[in-house]
């Protein structure tokens, strides 16, 4: 499956794009996020799971802990993917920007064109 296919599945579920939001400024142990996102323990984990799984999160063992925190990489994949399509877009409306401004130009210069 597409790598950003499986990202937005995995953000597309309203818990786990609450656990994502929580983990915006810094890397959270699970505890933390249960807390943030008052879900259970086992449910946050289950979450987790699949966000890993996804390549949205990275866990790091620190002692007895495990914590977790947004995968950059994920994000700037994601961000490159996007700028394609904006590239595409912003071409063809600036294509259309330009027949609209040619044709304002010729509506105010011809009177045969007014309405």
């Amino acid at each position: 499956m597409n790598a950003h296919i499986r990202f937005f599945q995995a953000l597309g579920d309203p818990v786990r794009l609450r656990i994502v939001e929580s983990m915006k400024l810094k890397e959270l142990a699970v505890g933390d996020i249960c807390e943030r996102v008052d879900i259970h323990q086992s449910g946050v984990s289950r979450h987790l799971r699949i966000l890993t799984e996804a390549g949205v999160v990275k866990m790091r063992p620190d002692g007895q802990k495990r914590l977790y925190s947004l995968r950059k990489e994920a994000f700037e994949e994601l961000d490159v993917w996007i700028e394609g399509y904006r590239r595409h877009w912003e071409a063809r409306l600036d294509r259309l920007g330009s027949v609209l401004k040619q044709r304002q130009v010729a509506v105010n210069t011809d009177p045969k064109e007014k309405p």
